[in-house]
């Protein structure tokens, strides 16, 4: 471990794996370190002894739920856009290879207290019982707009400039009213809160035409969202790979690691078990950064399994369901994601399905209670409340590039924003997804 490295990577969660792997293919020389014999951190997946043992030790599970080894239970569960940005970064790096994905469902939202599927087209909008006769139109031709769109194509624009007109605005200009406003701004727009509003229309443009690119990405899919067999836990080890064959060293199981800082405060390398290896930057999650972290928030997760589909999801084997939080009177909205045996995470005839949302109250437990109500009969649950944390600054100073929490969110466009974020203060570039992929280079070679 008394070398000298380019890189040092602390973690091993799906973020902290993937910049490892974009620096190894980069030429960088990386060594990545994680405190557990395992790989995945906070985006591992447990099969069901190690489930029990986490929440309840000592306790056995109870043999009607299966074989453990069937289950692989992710700790942060999230779809993947099909044609957003991870995806195009396990393309571009070819570690597509490494894996293999299976298409989600459907794609949900809770509208006065009834789920129903979310409409993504106009064609779609027509047909979906969300909305009144009148209003499907005035929706239909929103989408219509916003899938036509193309910001360098002014005839394109109706006249209207969306790097200045605010959402609120072209709503307006639609006249849509506040229900498909709720659902198209949550559960296709995929915003948090409606700050959004007051925003330019131009970055919720380009989220409504994601959500439809990826419906059209692959034949036959009937939500925009995509997910690996055998769980997310899959991803983190995947980019490791790519990291040690572009040159990556790893080691697991250095449950003393500890960050080396310099006179001047700037990270230069890490120690373990009276050894050090040094670096010209540090990059890490939270947790090794203890005092250049601030908590941002708490986030409060049920992890249920189940014998059957969610109910009124068409009997789906996988499935978000997204509760706008106007519905429900709170400041942020609730998550459900479900998945099951048929994406290899548990045994045949279980589902797996969590819900989650950001913590407002002293009983965190009790605001997943609507989420809770929509799975039926739930044969275990286990609930994790964890804090978020992100970094005081950017790295730059100091050389301790630090990622984000994992947010409450069901799905990953929030996520991979930090990551590519994390690599354009690390490199001083922002990653090229626009160049030939890694594969066909390699093919080339």
């Amino acid at each position: 471990m008394d070398e000298t490295y380019d890189a040092i990577v602390l973690g091993t969660g799906l973020k902290e794996c993937i910049i490892s792997g974009l620096l190894s293919v980069d030429g960088l020389k990386v060594l990545h370190i994680d405190r557990n014999n395992y790989y995945g951190g906070q985006s591992a997946s447990l099969n069901l002894n190690q489930l029990f043992e986490r929440f309840r030790p000592g306790q056995k599970p109870p043999a009607e739920l299966g074989p453990s080894r069937d289950y692989n239970v992710d700790l942060v569960p999230k779809f993947i856009m099909a044609n957003g940005n991870l995806v195009r970064v396990l393309v571009h790096t070819d570690v597509t290879k490494y894996l293999e994905f299976k298409a989600v469902d459907g794609s949900y939202v809770l509208n006065k207290a009834q789920v129903q599927k979310v409409p993504a087209t106009d064609w779609e909008a027509l047909k979906s019982p969300l909305m009144g006769l009148f209003e499907k139109r005035r929706a239909a031709k929103f989408f219509s707009f916003c899938q036509q769109y193309d910001e360098r194509n002014p005839q394109t624009w109706r006249n209207w400039d969306l790097s200045r007109m605010t959402m609120h605005e072209l709503y307006a200009q639609f006249g849509l009213d506040a229900m498909t406003i709720d659902f198209i701004g949550h559960a296709i727009a995929l915003h948090q809160n409606d700050a959004y509003m007051m925003q330019p229309a131009m970055g919720t443009v380009q989220k409504i035409k994601l959500y439809y690119d990826s419906m059209m990405r692959y034949e036959g899919l009937t939500s925009p969202y995509i997910y690996p067999l055998y769980g997310l836990g899959e991803l983190p080890q995947a980019f490791a790979r790519l990291s040690a064959v572009y040159g990556g060293t790893y080691m697991l199981a250095k449950p003393d690691v500890e960050v080396v800082y310099d006179e001047a405060g700037a990270a230069v390398g890490v120690s373990s078990e009276g050894e050090t290896a040094r670096a010209k930057f540090v990059v890490g999650d939270p947790t090794y950064f203890p005092d250049k972290v601030r908590k941002s928030a708490r986030v409060v997760r049920a992890m249920c399994i189940l014998s059957h589909p969610i109910p009124s999801t068409n009997d789906s084997h996988s499935v978000q369901i997204i509760l706008p939080q106007k519905q429900l009177n709170r400041r942020h909205d609730i998550y459900v994601f479900c998945c099951s045996y048929s994406h290899n995470v548990a045994p045949r005839d279980k589902w797996i399905a969590f819900v989650s949302t950001t913590v407002e109250t002293s009983d965190p437990a009790s605001e997943l209670a609507p989420g809770l109500q929509l799975l039926g009969r739930i044969d275990e649950k286990f609930v994790e409340v964890v804090d978020v944390f992100e970094p005081l600054g950017d790295g730059s100073a100091d050389k301790a590039f630090i990622s984000k929490g994992y947010d409450a969110t069901s799905h990953f466009e929030t996520e991979i924003h930090d990551v590519l974020d994390l690599y354009q203060r690390i490199t001083g570039k922002p990653l090229d997804l626009e160049k030939e992929d890694l594969g066909k280079r390699q093919e080339a070679q």
